[in-house]
């Protein structure tokens, strides 16, 4: 789940635009937990824990996920799988989300609301973002799903959201900083010839869903840039468009579209730095 980049260059904070923040679903940050957290072996034991929950939910999406299914019947799967790992679904209720997981389809960016109406079809490009907090803690994925078949020119999108990521994560260790995560996920979208989502960025995750620091997915002088630091525990994820990098909100207040209605793909990995690089939480590929 996403950061909103106005959260960081807002000037100040009012009663009003407070109240306008909760509405369109920006994160939520305990008191006292503001600045960049470093975890503990113990504290990266349990997010080992609540990351490996969200991987499982998210790998059997990915298998049972068929033309014909709504987006209703996953989110109703993932809150079931979630509580029976013994944790509880991060989305669900934050800053009144419905769902526990995000779902968005095509041309649907972020925080798509799962619906049990909302039929799963043949060539969808299916976005799944989900979170389980877990003894205190949470882990934060998404995937991008290619629904039965899809084209070749839908499958580059795909492949150049999910190289992104990993661009991005293999710049990660102690010692480098944000900004060089950033330009490695901008270079290889841009390499495709697609555009970056600059309303989103990544975050600091782990007492919180969102903590400090944003995780921008593309070069910027916004924000401090901070250097990596052995313990801290980042949500990387870059949203890759087909066209424009632009995006608007549907009146639901949380469902985020392309402007020009053309395709969006997303991946995300909780990932703790280490002194010699990283370690990928999130990692699906050893269940």
């Amino acid at each position: 789940m996403n950061f909103l980049t106005e959260l960081f260059s807002a000037p100040k904070s009012t009663e009003k635009s407070r109240k306008e923040t909760e509405q369109i679903g920006l994160p939520r940050t305990k008191k006292g937990r503001r600045r960049v957290q470093i975890k503990s072996p113990e504290e990266v034991t349990i997010m080992r824990q609540s990351s490996l929950i969200v991987a499982t939910v998210l790998k059997e999406i990915q298998e049972i996920v068929k033309p014909g299914m709504t987006t209703g019947d996953l989110d109703n799967y993932a809150e079931q799988r979630i509580r029976e790992m013994g944790a509880t679904p991060s989305f669900k209720g934050y800053y009144g989300f419905p769902g526990s997981i995000c779902a968005s389809i095509n041309h649907e960016v972020v925080h798509g609301i799962p619906n049990a109406k909302r039929r799963i079809r043949r060539g969808d490009v299916l976005k799944v973002d989900t979170g389980a907090y877990y003894q205190g803690y949470h882990g934060d994925s998404c995937i991008t799903i290619a629904v039965d078949k899809v084209s070749s020119k839908t499958s580059r999108l795909i492949r150049a959201a999910e190289d992104a990521l990993y661009a991005g994560i293999r710049e990660v260790k102690a010692g480098k900083y944000l900004a060089d995560i950033a330009g490695a996920i901008e270079d290889v979208v841009h390499k495709y010839g697609y555009s970056v989502v600059e309303d989103y960025t990544g975050h600091g995750v782990g007492q919180n869903l969102h903590e400090e620091p944003p995780v921008f997915n593309y070069r910027t002088r916004e924000i401090p840039n901070i250097k990596l630091k052995e313990g801290m525990t980042l949500a990387i994820e870059p949203i890759v468009n087909e066209g424009s990098k632009y995006t608007k909100t549907l009146r639901d207040r949380w469902t985020v579209v392309t402007v020009d209605n053309r395709l969006s793909a997303q991946f995300e990995h909780t990932v703790l730095v280490t002194a010699t690089g990283y370690e990928i939480l999130t990692d699906r590929t050893h269940i």
